[in-house]
């Protein structure tokens, strides 16, 4: 089986695993089998064993004995741990930004949150759910601390997930017009209001998790389907 040079290959199926949690194309609980993982991405199991190990480290999985890898089914108690370690890191992260963002920067994150209101207006769930969380992951790049856009990057499949599991269907992850709030108070420059606003914001996701948990199977190879025509 032809496939890419090892640690290139591996990423690229670290990316699209980890995209397809993020934007609900893998359901909570979902098993993530080799053999299937390795005929979607055309690459050697080896290489997807690499990938699942890499994503388990990084809490974005979990491999259990004898059953192999599986999307986390996180618990609601895990989820309050989550958006407490959110609260934490955005909210420090816009303290740092109130007054200081450039006008190419403000002009990049409005284009993200134009972009989302898009996508929401036309329906497109998966689109706006990647538009929300480029967003929390531009801001925290642009705080300047490496340290915050990693651990951002290992909690948002958790929040993904969570909401997949119990929130309303057709809901986006974050509304765009949020979105919109937190930047119009950045550029107001009270580090304290934009703390406040996106502690509402993130608050406001977490109480709307309150449906009762449930998922639907889809195999392997529809999620991935146009992996490798997206090469």
């Amino acid at each position: 089986m032809a496939e890419d040079a090892t640690p290139v290959a591996a990423d690229r199926v670290y990316g699209a695993i980890y995209d397809a949690i993020v934007d609900h194309r893998l359901a909570p609980g979902a098993r993530l089998r080799e053999e299937e993982l390795a005929q979607a991405f055309a690459v050697s199991r080896t290489l997807v064993r690499q990938a699942l190990h890499q994503l388990a480290q990084d809490g974005v999985v979990v491999l259990r004995p004898h059953r192999g890898a599986q999307v986390p089914e996180p618990t609601r108690e895990e989820g309050a741990h989550v958006f407490d370690a959110r609260r934490v890191i955005e909210c420090e992260v816009v303290r740092r930004l109130a007054g200081q963002l450039g006008a190419q920067q403000r002009e990049e994150l409005q284009r993200i949150v134009a972009a989302e209101a898009r996508a929401i207006a036309a329906g497109d769930q998966r689109e706006a759910i990647r538009l929300s969380g480029v967003f929390h992951l531009e801001l925290a790049r642009l705080a300047g601390n490496p340290l915050f856009v990693r651990m951002l990057e290992e909690l948002l499949p958790t929040t993904s997930l969570l909401i997949a599991q119990y929130k309303a269907a057709g809901e986006p992850m974050c509304v765009a017009h949020g979105h919109q709030a937190l930047l119009d108070v950045l550029g107001q420059g009270s580090s304290a209001r934009c703390a406040t606003e996106m502690r509402r914001h993130l608050s406001e996701i977490e109480r709307s998790l309150d449906r009762p948990p449930g998922r639907a199977a889809t195999p392997l190879r529809d999620v991935f389907g146009g992996y490798r025509e997206r090469r």
